[in-house]
């Protein structure tokens, strides 16, 4: 997609969805079944841990002439997506299943994109927005983000297993409320502005509204779903958080747009110290730095400061592993969320990495303050 085009063309209102979104107990029973209507030659890229403990679950692990599996290597960088690539055509796949975390998908996604075959997405995990949305990232093999690449299309189907999430551990189902924390914010900033979405259009009431509502089934249900999920339960709370986490952020961050909170976890992706924390864990330190930055209430502004702390994500450097926020450092961060091409630049107020260094600052002062108060 040439998003330019687009946008140059008219101010269009846009909105993305995938084809089907399938959400329930034992859904993945039902993943054989979709792939046959969509090919005949399947191709299943997970990690080894998917191969081993939840394909043979529902006899995936017994490929026939129709389904065969491939490992990811665990980074979506140009050099796994070539070789995904080149199995692919090898082996003349004609729909690609795609099981796993966000970076699986996102690799699963581009390789169908370019082969110009059918997608299938089963998330085993619910901690980013990537299953629903027809964009992925591309990082470097060390693991520093690189670039966004826009599909043609969005998945032909989104599959998500209830069971396999409330199973998987409850860092994965947080960091992904971290993530969807920042739709609505970063929707709001694109209307304020009127900066495009990621589709290369301008948000819709229905994007718009969806972002709201992922944000107030956060603040509604996310203790309870995180209570589930640590006694590896099935609730209707759990229910509502995954859908809020997979399909309300995916429809609502691509369909309304991005701002600071994505871009500042684009400029932690430099620091060594940031790798070992999940993407949503970042993007939620994102939030309260674009609250500081952008002005927001404070009211507002405790609001997720006390949303973060219930659930457990970070609102201090050291929360993300920065344990030494010198200048030198936080000002290459800043420069690289201020870069040309990111979304920071779609919020309503001037950018300037100082700004936005002071912006973090805050974030981590006030982050800091309040857990003293609470140690007293």
């Amino acid at each position: 997609m040439d998003k330019t085009q687009n946008i140059q063309s008219g101010r269009n209102l846009t909105a993305a969805f995938p084809g089907k979104y399938i959400q329930g107990e034992n859904a993945l029973a039902g993943l054989s079944d979709l792939v046959k209507l969509l090919g005949k030659n399947g191709l299943i890229i997970a990690s080894p841990t998917v191969k081993d403990q939840i394909l043979p679950r529902f006899h995936l692990n017994e490929p026939g002439a129709w389904i065969s599996f491939e490992e990811f290597r665990g980074e979506c960088s140009a050099q796994e997506l070539n070789r995904l690539m080149e199995v692919t055509v090898s082996r003349k796949i004609d729909v690609i299943v795609g099981m796993g975390g966000g970076k699986t998908i996102d690799a699963a996604k581009i390789t169908a994109d370019r082969a110009g075959i059918p997608v299938v997405v089963a998330p085993t995990i619910a901690s980013t927005d990537a299953p629903c949305s027809g964009c992925a990232v591309i990082y470097s093999e060390q693991g520093v983000f690189d670039s966004v690449y826009y599909q043609k299309m969005n998945p032909q189907v989104v599959l998500v297993d209830t069971n396999i999430i409330a199973a998987a551990p409850v860092r994965f189902l947080v960091a992904g409320m971290g993530d969807a924390l920042a739709t609505w914010f970063e929707a709001r900033s694109c209307e304020r502005s009127q900066s495009p979405n990621a589709c290369g259009g301008y948000s819709t009431m229905t994007g718009l509204n969806l972002a709201k509502l992922c944000y107030d089934t956060l603040l509604l249900y996310s203790s309870a779903a995180k209570m589930a999920c640590e006694n590896k339960i099935v609730t209707p709370a759990l229910n509502h958080i995954i859908e809020a986490n997979i399909l309300l952020s995916g429809i609502g961050f691509e369909s309304s747009g991005l701002a600071t909170a994505h871009a500042v976890h684009n400029g932690l992706s430099i620091l060594d110290e940031t790798r070992s924390y999940f993407h949503g864990e970042k993007v939620a330190f994102g939030v309260l730095t674009g609250l500081h930055l952008t002005d927001a209430m404070p009211e507002e502004i405790a609001t997720v400061y006390s949303f973060c702390e219930e659930v457990g994500l970070p609102t201090t450097f050291s929360d993300i592993g920065i344990k030494e926020p010198d200048s030198d450092k936080l000002m290459k961060v800043a420069m690289k969320t201020c870069a040309p091409e990111e979304c920071i630049h779609h919020e309503a107020v001037y950018i300037t990495p100082v700004k936005v260094m002071n912006a973090m600052i805050a974030a981590d002062a006030m982050g800091n303050a309040r857990k003293n108060k609470y140690r007293e």
